[in-house]
């Protein structure tokens, strides 16, 4: 199955190329947007002065190398940090949704994410990475949420 799910993602890169695109803010900040599959979303960011007021904003396409991409980044940043969790799902993928899961359930011993019902929700991280994350990360649930300025609420209420 794995194989399969390796060869689609290839042949989807070349038939529906997604640039997998992310803005970095304001090193020192304490808040970042995910916009999930919600390209404009992330565009109204990265072309807004409130890109000072973030530390990062980017899309979660998948739920296993995203996540663990939003893993290192937060383990790397050695600090607390709240994720505004915004855009449309990724349909399919539901990676918002794995997100979420982890966050509350965390991972089986071979690091499947508890309770997502995602196709492939295996991480390759650390355990100790996922705990990490698990105790410094708050999620803010805004998922289907496309309006930027609903959104700049939440950063800057």
């Amino acid at each position: 199955m794995n194989i399969v799910s390796e060869v689609i993602g290839e042949l989807c890169k070349v038939i529906l190329p997604i640039n997998e695109e992310y803005y970095v803010g304001n090193p020192d900040s304490k808040i970042a947007v995910c916009t999930l599959s919600s390209i404009e979303l992330l565009k109204s960011f990265a072309d807004s002065k409130n890109l000072q007021d973030i530390s990062i904003v980017g899309r979660l396409l998948s739920e296993n190398k995203g996540i663990d991409s939003i893993i290192e980044y937060v383990y790397k940043k050695q600090k607390s940090i709240t994720i505004i969790v915004c855009g449309k799902e990724v349909w399919g993928h539901k990676s918002g949704h794995s997100l979420f899961q982890l966050s509350k359930n965390g991972v089986d011993k071979n690091k499947r994410i508890i309770g997502s019902n995602s196709p492939d929700p295996f991480l390759t991280v650390s355990l100790s990475k996922i705990r990490y994350f698990q105790n410094n990360v708050t999620l803010v649930n805004m998922v289907n949420e496309t309006n930027f300025e609903k959104v700049l609420k939440k950063i800057n209420p």
